[in-house]
């Protein structure tokens, strides 16, 4: 995790490292003696039988019990597939879904698929409002949402169309609202921006296949996403894993160059929400992993939550326990603001501060035998 974060160590004459002093000497002895061990992590962990999609609640969730608050480490994909429209449109919407039901029965988590084949007397909104009202509200576990077919806009209000009743930006806001863990939502329908205003807030990724309500045409950005999950042409770090905005801008760059190959128009634009703003960022705005550029609001840059994310983890990173991993994410996310803010402090007090960060991360992985 800690490769995409850069830290640069002076150039001497003809390019050659100058030798540092003080403190960044010190600095540079950390950096070194944390190597060893983070390449020489425990053995990865066996990986447990793998799932696949659950049934989802086939009950109203309003006639549900009142659900506990239990806690979980293992994340959750939701899996939602709109109406389809045309018949091209839903082979194209079922083979994402097969997508998705490929990574998570790579993994240990929890699928539930709503809107597939099956015969149900109840609609596929309250499938959906079932499903996350019988979800844990705390833990580590990710709770992903992701969103497939067709959306509109009317100016006011998103909707993500549904089989019978369709499911809006307000209707999803409130369903989330009790859930306090991790979450990411991925909607990747036409006109899916406005749910990124709705869904935005501390803890959450949001993504959308466009940048705008506006953008009402078919999106194919959901295709290139989960095609970018599945390659390791997209672990654009090298750490052995895709992160969720690795995903998000290698099926980007995917997208952008269908457009320019077949000589069209681009009709959608993904954003990249995680700082909780609502604002998004859109791909061209990062250099590798790291945004690059900022709103006019100086508002916060997006990108480092959503590189920490990851639904297919490494060998090495399943060898973490979730309480070490979450420890080492909040630690990076301090060495990511204490970089940010190099320029503004005094150099003797940032080196102190990224010693001390280097060292608390470094005692987070075994020690080299």
């Amino acid at each position: 995790m800690l490769s995409h974060l850069k830290f640069q160590i002076p150039l001497g004459r003809a390019g050659s490292p100058s030798r540092p002093r003080g403190r960044s000497a010190r600095v540079l002895e950390v950096l070194l003696s944390a190597v060893p061990a983070i390449l020489t992590l425990a053995a990865s962990l066996a990986v447990t039988a793998p799932s696949t999609f659950a049934a989802a609640a086939a009950t109203p969730a309003a006639s549900a019990p009142a659900p506990s608050a239990p806690s979980t480490d293992t994340p959750t994909v939701i899996v939602v597939v709109g109406v389809q429209g045309e018949e091209d449109f839903g082979n194209v919407f079922a083979a994402q879904a097969d997508a998705w039901n490929e990574i998570i029965r790579s993994v240990n988590a929890k699928g539930v698929l709503i809107g597939g084949p099956e015969a149900t007397t109840v609609t596929d909104r309250e499938r959906l409002q079932a499903a996350l009202a019988g979800e844990p509200r705390q833990g580590r576990g990710e709770l992903w949402i992701v969103m497939i077919g067709h959306g509109t806009f009317d100016g006011k209000e998103p909707k993500f169309n549904l089989r019978g009743p369709d499911v809006t930006g307000s209707d999803l806001a409130d369903w989330l609202k009790p859930i306090a863990r991790p979450t990411v939502v991925v909607d990747t329908t036409s006109a899916s921006a406005p749910f990124m205003n709705k869904l935005a807030g501390a803890g959450r990724v949001i993504i959308t296949a466009t940048r705008s309500g506006q953008e009402e045409n078919y999106t194919r950005f959901g295709t290139h996403f989960v095609r970018a999950l599945l390659s390791k042409d997209s672990d654009f770090d090298k750490d052995g894993q895709v992160s969720l905005l690795e995903a998000f801008l290698a099926g980007s760059a995917s997208l952008a160059e269908f457009y320019k190959t077949e000589g069209r128009l681009a009709s959608e634009h993904p954003l990249l929400d995680d700082n909780g703003d609502g604002l998004g960022t859109p791909p061209d705005w990062f250099r590798g992993v790291r945004a690059v550029k900022r709103a006019q609001n100086n508002a916060a840059p997006d990108g480092n939550r959503a590189m920490q994310l990851t639904l297919i983890p490494s060998p090495a990173e399943r060898s973490l326990t979730p309480e070490v991993r979450a420890q080492r994410d909040a630690l990076e996310l301090k060495l990511v603001a204490l970089r940010d803010n190099k320029s503004r402090m005094d150099e003797d007090e940032y080196y102190r501060q990224l010693e001390q960060l280097l060292l608390q991360i470094a005692a987070l992985y075994p020690k080299p035998s």
